[in-house]
């Protein structure tokens, strides 16, 4: 039997991501919790060049980046696909995935986290990403047809910790009112039966997030 570890962090969309590609596939693994304050000499050995989770370690051999882990997940194991089998398909859900990591979620990082003038400008490209978004999940149940698969998997961020993440900070980036398409389309998604199963406890990452909002905040 393959030996498979995941080195991640429980709070993390990223980490979720593979978690969500091996129970897709019905692959037994081994989580291993990282303290990313103390990284441990498993995880620098095993990502060198970037230091950070998520790494799957599949008998012995460690793949980096959450996206390419689930690639390569979907091309190991038996199971559902998680990429569209049409080749155009394919090619628009890598589309999508790599516009959500590399443009929507920098810009999320610093309208939620960043401080001042930074915050104000990415708040502002924000709303225009969210509008991109809006207008292609329009009358659509997922981003690639009515299937849940491999840019839904990558989106888990904007589904989910999002709404989260506006909450604990205070800072409200998505309304019904301006992103209709994109509410119904979140909505949909949490709601799913293909994705409830998989969502970590909403309470907990509220919890956690508060906590670090708070802690960021300067004293009264």
């Amino acid at each position: 039997m393959a030996e498979v570890k995941l080195l991640g962090v429980s709070m993390s969309p990223f980490s979720l991501r593979v978690e969500w590609a091996l129970k897709i596939k019905g692959v037994e693994y081994e989580f291993i919790e990282e303290d990313l304050q103390n990284k441990s000499p498993l995880l620098l050995e095993s990502n060198p060049i970037h230091k950070k989770i998520p790494v799957l370690i599949h008998n012995g051999k460690p793949i980096c980046e959450s996206l390419v882990i689930v690639e390569y997940i979907d091309e190991t194991f038996e199971g559902p696909s998680i990429l569209p089998k049409d080749p155009y398909d394919r090619a628009i859900a890598r589309f999508w995935a790599k516009f959500l990591d590399d443009k929507c979620i920098p810009v999320l990082g610093k309208a939620l986290f960043g401080k001042g003038e930074e915050s104000e400008k990415a708040k502002e490209e924000c709303g225009e990403l969210l509008k991109i978004l809006d207008d292609e999940l329009k009358d659509k149940l997922f981003f690639v047809g009515d299937k849940f698969g491999f840019a839904d998997v990558a989106a888990n961020l904007m589904a989910f910790w999002l709404g989260i993440l506006e909450e604990a900070s205070g800072i409200v980036l998505v309304t019904s009112e301006k992103f209709p398409n994109f509410c119904a389309w979140r909505d949909n998604y949490i709601n799913s039966s293909q994705v409830k199963e998989y969502l970590p406890p909403r309470d907990n990452l509220l919890a956690h997030f508060n906590a670090r909002f708070q802690a960021a905040a300067p004293p009264k």
